[in-house]
């Protein structure tokens, strides 16, 4: 890691709950560090809302933690909360469909898988917790993308390079209009997309404040993906998702 990060971030172990307000000079010398350095690193933080400044004269400054460290605890803070309501909820699914089952999230515009728990069955995929998928690729990061924001989707739309595909060429028009019918679903199904021969099945969930915060994802070979056993992972994958949302406090 770039040196004057580590730098940076070391300053914010300063400040505790008996010190909430420090200044220049006592980060100064707790640091080590000369004070121009000290400040060029302090003001780095406070651009990005890590940190508040409070002006006390030319030669001094004091600071309090920012609210960005609020919003980036809170946005920790669910994520636990999510992975603690739907980890069981999850084992009972997986038990049931004997299917893989994974929570997604999206973090800084790409998928990234938090929770996991695996088929009983010898041959599975590979994935892990903490994967990073592009957001069109595959029924979790799609359905994620779908339930955006227009303006945040067009942001991330504008950053793809079209056509896009691993079996099939995908133009832009093609992608919004799956994106349109995931919507009007309420769910999101793939084949072959991140694996050959495997299928995706996506249900959304939601939290407290109506918004889609995760896509439960149910992922195996295709060939287990058929008839009355298609159906039942459907089903019991809608429901699944369904009280999951309610235990994170959706009302319809």
């Amino acid at each position: 890691m770039n040196q004057s990060v580590v730098k940076a971030l070391k300053l914010l172990d300063f400040f505790t709950e008996d010190e909430p307000e420090l200044s220049l000079k006592e980060i100064a010398n707790r640091s080590n560090l000369p004070k121009p350095t000290a400040y060029r690193l302090l003001s780095a933080l406070e651009n990005q809302n890590f940190l508040y400044k409070i002006k006390e004269s030319n030669h001094d400054s004091r600071y309090r933690l920012g609210l960005k460290l609020l919003e980036l605890g809170q946005l920790v803070s669910d994520q636990l909360e999510l992975r603690e309501i739907a980890r069981p909820l999850m084992e009972e699914l997986a038990k049931e469909i004997n299917e893989a089952v994974h929570l997604v999230i999206i973090n800084n515009n790409q998928a990234t898988y938090i929770e996991k728990v695996e088929s009983s069955r010898a041959l599975r995929l590979y994935t892990r917790i903490g994967k990073t998928s592009p957001l069109y690729i595959g029924s979790g990061p799609k359905l994620l993308l779908a339930y955006l924001p227009r303006e945040r989707q067009e942001s991330i739309l504008s950053s793809i390079n079209f056509p896009i595909g691993n079996t099939k060429s995908v133009n832009r028009e093609q992608l919004l209009q799956e994106l349109e019918c995931i919507r009007a679903k309420g769910y999101s199904y793939s084949e072959g997309e991140q694996d050959a021969d495997t299928i995706g099945i996506s249900y959304p969930i939601y939290d407290h404040t109506n918004e889609v915060v995760a896509a439960l994802t149910v992922s195996g070979l295709a060939r287990y993906f058929e008839g009355d056993n298609k159906k039942i992972i459907i089903e019991n994958t809608a429901l699944v998702a369904k009280e999951i949302s309610n235990k994170m406090g959706y009302q319809v």
